[in-house]
């Protein structure tokens, strides 16, 4: 049975992160702190949620009654503030041949990458990733 999928996308706040769910409207999460935060806020939350809609005969998404994956999607500011904690921004210039300057601008907010650059810098995550599932000690 495949599992189904649900979409959180995951914006940087002041303080912290905040995550909005496509399948429910107007549905915000927000947490100082840290992604792990993050991902247990939105866990409960939206246990919360379909426990109250439950409750009180409401209509809610029912691919929230069986088995379902969360999916994080970032946006860029938010993905290099993340990984910005474990990657140095000469790291992140190696892997996507982006510019540091040029990243510390899209970290900040300055500057929004254009589509094809913020593929680029998925792509690259996504390769040192596959890299990474391959190494064995």
């Amino acid at each position: 049975m495949d599992t189904n999928v649900v979409n959180i996308r995951v914006t940087k706040t002041e303080n912290g992160y905040c995550a909005g769910c496509d399948l429910l409207s107007g549905w915000v999460v927000a947490v100082t702190g840290n992604f792990l935060e993050l991902e247990k806020e939105v866990r409960d939350s939206i246990d919360f949620y379909v426990e109250c809609a439950k409750i009180d005969n409401e209509e809610y998404p029912h691919i929230f009654d069986g088995e379902y994956e969360l999916h994080y999607i970032f946006n860029i500011e938010s993905l290099l503030n993340y990984y910005g904690k474990i990657f140095t921004k000469a790291a992140l210039e190696h892997i996507t041949g982006i510019n540091q300057k040029q990243l510390s601008h899209y970290a900040c907010g300055r500057s929004v990458p254009r589509k094809e650059t913020a593929d680029k810098i998925i792509k690259a995550l996504h390769a040192l990733g596959q890299e990474l599932m391959v190494v064995s000690v």
